[in-house]
């Protein structure tokens, strides 16, 4: 289902582990060109979109920008980038609260812990 409104269009949310060589405004930079080539325009927050790629971590850094914040300050609250942590990276812990995401899926509530529908198992792409 679509967040928050569950009323919206659904969406496919995946998770992606990056191991790059880059510094983390290159990376924002990247996937801010990459979000506006595939048709993404500027819309009110959580409104439906063609793409949104969140920089959900970055190699535990804590930064906080007028364009950036490390890590997702939302991330420990959501279903859909909790289940992909802990299939990518079970050990993973957040850069603040140093609990991993097991912890905070125990932590949502049954409903927000069963509206996840998984498509497929994982994939590895080695590059």
């Amino acid at each position: 289902p679509s967040y928050p409104n569950q009323k919206l269009p659904k969406f496919l949310n995946i998770g992606v582990l990056v191991n790059k060589n880059l510094n983390i405004l290159k990376l924002y930079k990247n996937i801010n060109l990459v979000q506006k080539k595939m048709g993404r325009i500027k819309s009110k927050r959580n409104d439906p979109r063609v793409i949104d790629i969140d920089i959900i971590d970055f190699n535990g850094q804590i930064k906080d920008s007028k364009n950036l914040i490390l890590p997702h300050p939302r991330a420990h609250l959501r279903n859909f980038v909790l289940y992909p942590i802990v299939e990518i990276d079970p050990k993973w812990l957040h850069p603040i609260y140093r609990k991993n995401a097991q912890f905070f899926i125990n932590k949502l509530s049954q409903k927000s812990r069963i509206e996840i529908t998984r498509l497929k198992k994982n994939v590895n792409i080695k590059s």
